[in-house]
């Protein structure tokens, strides 16, 4: 078994479903972070079975709505002095802006250059979202 000792200050998010633990990686720029981040997939749990886990040691504001785009089951735990002193469980937002684009290639937003192209949830369950413009569904 891999033993990753406790952080000090920083950044917990655990409950990962297992495979998008990189997906979230990326989409948060982890890579470019000069202070120490741990990815850990495919770990053993209890609740879940396997699950991902990722771990930073830096105060780093971080986009909740992505992060409840890609896995709206996961939870952050912020922690200071070694002890966890918020913890928040995510649900898929409600609104996401400039995040997702439509799968749609007659919509408007594929044929001009358009930004901040706003998307509206319409089924928490998959996960989908409507866009503004033609309503085509998309998720991602």
């Amino acid at each position: 078994m891999v033993n990753v000792s406790k952080i000090k200050e920083g950044i917990v998010i655990d409950h990962i479903r297992a495979g998008h633990g990189y997906k979230i990686f990326q989409q948060l720029g982890l890579d470019r972070l000069d202070d120490v981040v741990v990815l850990m997939r495919n770990v053993d749990s209890e609740k879940m079975g396997r699950k991902d886990l990722i771990k930073i040691e830096s105060n780093l504001d971080i986009n909740l709505d992505v992060l409840g785009l890609i896995d709206p089951g996961a939870t952050i735990s912020y922690i200071k002095d070694g002890e966890r002193v918020k913890k928040v469980s995510l649900t898929p937002p409600e609104t996401v802006t400039g995040i997702l684009t439509c799968r749609n290639p007659r919509c408007i937003t594929n044929q001009e250059h358009i930004t901040d192209i706003k998307f509206h949830l319409v089924d928490a369950a998959t996960n989908q979202y409507a866009c503004e413009y033609c309503d085509a569904r998309t998720r991602l």
